[in-house]
C-alpha cells in the first residue's frame, strides 16, 4: 500500500507517480537541503517568497509583488494573505496562515549556528549586522543589506530560504526533518527509511484554482534502491515512472551513439534532455609553487590539448555540450563564447615549449571513480603533445576534503549553479572566496578580477552587467585557472504515461502540473 499509516481510496485508481533516490535523503527540512536528493523532495513540500519559471526567471510565490530602495540595500514584499502551512497535530485543529514573522524567523533559524544549517553561508557578508529580516505587518516584510547584492532575489528562490512554521520547529526539534510541515503542492505522508518516503496531494495548495486546480497527481513515492542497475531494472518492469542519472558502466544499454534512447527503450519510454547548470572542468591549484601548473604557459598547453568534442561524442553519448566559451555554462546570459577553438594541438605543443617545463615526474591528476574514464582522454591528449600525467582515485569526499584544504595541484571538478546567476559562477574565482572559507578551490588571486567581481555584485543595469562579466571571463579565459571540459545536461527517461513533467536547467523537477494517463 502507499500510504501505510493512513486511510487511503484504492491506489489504483490514484495519480501516484514514482521514483527513485539512490543515494538517499538525509533530510526533508529546507535548512539541509544541499543535495539534488533532498532540493528534489523539499521542493515539493514547501515555498519561499519567490520562485523560478521554467525558464529560471524570478517569479512570485508566497511574495506576490516586491520593491527595491533606491540604494538597493532594503527589499520590501509583500506578501499573499491565502498561504496555509500543511495541516498539523502542533497547530490544534486551526488553521496556520503564513505571515511576515515566519520569514523573518525561518532566515534568523538559517544563519543561527545552533541550526547548523548547510546553507548558512548564504546570507554572509550581505545582510545588515542588525536587523536584517523585519516585519513590518502580518503581510509585509523588509531584507535589510549592508551592501547592494544584485543576485538577492535569485539566491532567495533556493530551498534553503524555504518558509518553515516556528511552533512545529520548536515541538520537533531535531527531528523536523523527519516531520516537515511545509506549504508546496504536497505534504508528508509517511517515511521508511531506507524503503520508502510517501507524499500526498495538498488539497488547499494557494496555487490552485478552479481553472486549473494543482497538483494533478494524488501522491508521490519514493523508493531508495542503491543500485542503479537494479533501479533501471525497476524502471524498464514499470514499477518506476521516471530514472535519471546515468553511470558510464550502462550508458551504452540506453543511449545510442548520437544520444537517443536505445530502440528497446524508445516504444515504451521518452528522453527529457535539458541544459543543465553544471560545468565540467579541470582545476589547477594556480597557488602551488612547486607543482608546474603553476606555471600559466604549461596550464594552456593542458587546456589546449583537450579533445572535448571526443569525449562528449564517444564517453558521453553526446550527452552535454563541449566547451566552447568561459566558466559560465551556455545556458545563462553570462556565457561567452571563445573568440577561438580550445582544443588546438599545435597550440598547446607551442605553449609547452614556451613554458619551459621540463617533467621529473608525471603531474597527478586527481578525480573519482565515475569520472575515470574522461580523466584517460585528458591524459592520452597531454601524453600526444610531450606532458606526462598520472591519474589517482580517490572517493569523492576525499577529494572534496583534499581540494578544500590545497593539497592537489590538478583536479577534476564541476560547478552546479546554486541560483540562475553567472555571479554565482564568478563567486569560484574571487580571491576573498578561497577554500576552505568558499569555492575558489583553484586558490585563483587576481585585483582585476576581484575589483569587477565586487562591481558585479552591486549592479543592477543588464547593459553594465554584461560587460562586467566579459571583463571577468576575459580575465580568467588569459589566467587560465582551470582547463573546462564540457556543459552538462541533465538525462531523465520518463514513462511515456507521464505528462506534463517539467525539469529546469537547476536539474529540479516540477510535479505541480504532471498527471499520469495510460
Amino acid at each position: 500500500m502507499l500510504i501505510s499509516c493512513h486511510s487511503a481510496p484504492d491506489a489504483k485508481n490514484q495519480q501516484i507517480i514514482r521514483f527513485n533516490s539512490p543515494t538517499g535523503i538525509t533530510s526533508l527540512d529546507p535548512a539541509f537541503a544541499r543535495t539534488q536528493e533532498n532540493i528534489r523532495a523539499v521542493n515539493q513540500l514547501f515555498n519561499g517568497l519567490l520562485q523560478l519559471d521554467n525558464h529560471l526567471n524570478i517569479a512570485p510565490a508566497i511574495a506576490k509583488k516586491w520593491s527595491i530602495s533606491n540604494d538597493s540595500k532594503t527589499y520590501t514584499f509583500i506578501l499573499r494573505d491565502d498561504v496555509l502551512f500543511h495541516n498539523d497535530p502542533i497547530f490544534n485543529g486551526t488553521i496556520r496562515t503564513v505571515k511576515a514573522m515566519d520569514f523573518v524567523y525561518s532566515f534568523n533559524r538559517l544563519i543561527d549556528p545552533k541550526t547548523a544549517s548547510d546553507g548558512a553561508w548564504i546570507f554572509n557578508g550581505i545582510i545588515s549586522d542588525s536587523n536584517p529580516f523585519v516585519a513590518l505587518n502580518d503581510s509585509t516584510l523588509q531584507v535589510n543589506l549592508k551592501k547592494p547584492f544584485t543576485p538577492l532575489l535569485s539566491l532567495l528562490t533556493m530551498a534553503y530560504c524555504y518558509v518553515v512554521p516556528e511552533e512545529v520547529v520548536a515541538h520537533y526539534g531535531l527531528d523536523f526533518g523527519k516531520h516537515p510541515v511545509g506549504t508546496g503542492p504536497f505534504r508528508f505522508a509517511n517515511w521508511r527509511d531506507g524503503i520508502k518516503l510517501n507524499f500526498l496531494k495538498n488539497e488547499d495548495y494557494f496555487e490552485s484554482s478552479l481553472s486549473d486546480p494543482i497538483p494533478k497527481l494524488d501522491a508521490i513515492s519514493i523508493s531508495f534502491i542503491q543500485s542503479k542497475q537494479t533501479e533501471l531494472l525497476e524502471f524498464s518492469q514499470g514499477k518506476l515512472d521516471l530514472f535519471t542519472g546515468l553511470e558510464s558502466s550502462f550508458k551504452d544499454e540506453i543511449l545510442n551513439a548520437q544520444g537517443a534512447l536505445q530502440t528497446k527503450y524508445s516504444e515504451d519510454f521518452t528522453l527529457i534532455k535539458s541544459p543543465y547548470l553544471n560545468t565540467e572542468y579541470l582545476g589547477f591549484n594556480v597557488g602551488n609553487q612547486t607543482s608546474p601548473v603553476h606555471n600559466l604557459l604549461f596550464r594552456k598547453a593542458i587546456s589546449y590539448a583537450i579533445d572535448r568534442q571526443a569525449m562528449i561524442t564517444y564517453l558521453r553519448n553526446n550527452v552535454g555540450q563541449p566547451a566552447d566559451g568561459g566558466f559560465s555554462p551556455s545556458c545563462l546570459p553570462s556565457y561567452r563564447q571563445a573568440p577561438e577553438p580550445l582544443y588546438n594541438p599545435i597550440k598547446a605543443k607551442e605553449y609547452l615549449k614556451k613554458s619551459e617545463v621540463k617533467q621529473t615526474k608525471p603531474l597527478l591528476l586527481t578525480t573519482t571513480r565515475d569520472y575515470l574514464d574522461l580523466c584517460i582522454l585528458v591524459q592520452k591528449n597531454c601524453a600526444a603533445i610531450g606532458i606526462q600525467v598520472k591519474i589517482e582515485v580517490v572517493p569523492s569526499s576525499l577529494l572534496k576534503q583534499q581540494k578544500s584544504v590545497g593539497d592537489l595541484s590538478f583536479f577534476r571538478g564541476s560547478w552546479i549553479a546554486d541560483y540562475p546567476d553567472g555571479e554565482n559562477y564568478m563567486a569560484c574565482f574571487y580571491g576573498p572566496n578561497k577554500a576552505p572559507n568558499g569555492p575558489n578551490y583553484t586558490r585563483y588571486e587576481n585585483a582585476d578580477f576581484d575589483a569587477n567581481y565586487e562591481l558585479l555584485l552591486k549592479e543592477n543595469d543588464l547593459t553594465k552587467r554584461e560587460g562586467l562579466f566579459t571583463a571577468l571571463e576575459d580575465n580568467l579565459s588569459h589566467n587560465q585557472p582551470f582547463a573546462l571540459l564540457f556543459y552538462d545536461e541533465s538525462i531523465w527517461i520518463k514513462s511515456q504515461e507521464v505528462k506534463g513533467l517539467v525539469i529546469n536547467s537547476l536539474n529540479q523537477m516540477d510535479l505541480r502540473r504532471t498527471t499520469l494517463h495510460q
